[in-house]
């Protein structure tokens, strides 16, 4: 598959930022930085709006999916309350990510900390068909840890 184009600004308090950047050749999400002017302190329990410096412009048909970094998470409790969190093809502000820290520390944003990670995909658009009745499956209305209770 081919790369997809995004165009990018910087904004000014995300100067001397690198973009984001895939780590590996195999990599499915690019890190994105913390563009703050300076440390941001997150206690426990805690929420902030940690910005990026970055604005874009999606291709059609695409979202940017914004996710926790999992290295943040095990060692710092420090998550993304909304995840995956969407970046619509037809928004144009600063990409923006919030922050929520579960751990029993405060934690610190530094400018340039990689803070989440991004991940391109493709949009499919429903169109909802009402209809009287759906087809029976092994299943059914199972839900909520039903698969691998024994029951349907």
């Amino acid at each position: 598959m081919s790369p997809v184009p995004v165009r990018v600004t910087r904004l000014p308090h995300g100067e001397g930022l690198p973009l984001p950047a895939y780590a590996t050749a195999e990599a499915a999400g690019m890190d994105l930085l913390a563009a703050t002017p300076g440390p941001l302190q997150i206690p426990p329990g805690g929420r902030a709006l940690v910005p990026t410096g970055l604005a874009i412009a999606l291709p059609p048909d695409h979202e940017l999916q914004i996710r926790p970094r999992s290295g943040l998470a095990l060692r710092h409790g420090i998550t993304i309350p909304n995840t995956p969190g969407t970046i619509d093809a037809d928004y144009r502000g600063e990409i923006q990510v919030i922050l929520l820290n579960t751990g029993a520390e405060a934690f610190t944003v530094e400018r340039g900390m990689r803070i989440a990670q991004a991940v391109l995909a493709p949009v499919l658009r429903a169109v909802w068909h009402e209809v009287t009745s759906l087809d029976d499956t092994a299943r059914g209305s199972g839900g909520f840890g039903s698969t691998g209770s024994g029951r349907g």
